[in-house]
């Protein structure tokens, strides 16, 4: 009896690459402070590439809201507390550090708790980040680490001392990891925005112009944008903009640098 010839095997299946718009299909994104304003922006942006997004912040309800809506997952956590900064996930293939707050007042009127407090935000808890994510993201070869800096982490700004020594710190430690984890197919780079259209500034224009009896137009042409050749306010969704241009091709070889969004401040 003649034995059945096997079927020749047909051609392998195509893998079909995602569409270019969804680049970061199969990455996960971890985005702190992403209840609102520039982290809100970016978690959107993220999402709309492919990645799935942890939405980080204290703010329950915002967080839960924005992550039903991208099909993320929210993650409440007052990155003021170690410990609970340390139960966050660490399996993010790129982590934004954008979770921040601020307070104006003279170094020697400065409360010594808030400057504790914004700096264990805005420095210790991305370092604690980091240090549980990286290892993954050097296993699998590639990782992306976007700190949301500011121009006051080039400059200073009288009054601020708290706010512009932890953005000058979270750039230093966003250029060690840019040397560390090269080898590892890992990029660490800063984006530097001046003043961004988001609630706090905008209720700073507000206090300002009640504060100085001018027009709120002339809080932010005159006051905030003073040294900025472009007078007007930076949408978050240019700064998401720009975080994901640095997630996406064509960028392996850009790490350890501060990206200027700052409408031509820093040029003076």
């Amino acid at each position: 009896m003649e034995t059945p010839k096997r079927p020749e095997p047909g051609p392998a299946p195509l893998t079909v690459p995602p569409p270019a718009d969804r680049f970061l299909a199969g990455r996960t994104a971890l985005v702190t402070g992403a209840a609102g304003g520039i982290g809100q922006a970016c978690a959107q942006a993220l999402a709309a590439a492919g990645a799935h997004v942890y939405v980080v912040d204290k703010a329950a309800e915002a967080a839960e809201e924005l992550a039903k809506r991208i099909g993320g997952t929210a993650r409440v956590v007052d990155l003021s507390v170690p410990e609970a900064v340390d139960s966050l996930p660490d399996d993010a293939d790129l982590v934004v550090n954008n979770a921040g707050l601020q307070h104006v007042a003279p170094v020697h009127e400065f409360p010594p708790d808030r400057f504790a407090l914004i700096h264990r935000v805005m420095v210790e808890a991305p370092f604690r980040i980091l240090r549980r994510t990286l290892p993954g993201m050097y296993e699998r070869g590639w990782g992306r680490v976007i700190n949301i800096s500011s121009v006051h982490g080039l400059r200073a700004s009288p009054y601020k001392s708290a706010y512009v020594s932890a953005k000058h710190a979270l750039e230093g430690l966003s250029k060690v990891v840019a040397l560390e984890a090269a080898p590892h197919g890992v990029t660490s780079n800063c984006v530097n925005p001046g003043y961004v259209r988001t609630p706090l500034v905008e209720n700073q224009i507000a206090a300002q112009a009640r504060t100085h009896g001018i027009t709120e137009e002339e809080v932010v042409g005159k006051v905030m944008l003073e040294r900025s050749a472009i007078k007007r306010l930076i949408e978050p969704e240019d700064v998401a903009e720009a975080v994901l241009w640095l997630c996406g091709p064509g960028t392996s070889h850009i790490t350890g640098t501060s990206l200027s969004m700052d409408g031509g401040w820093t040029a003076n």
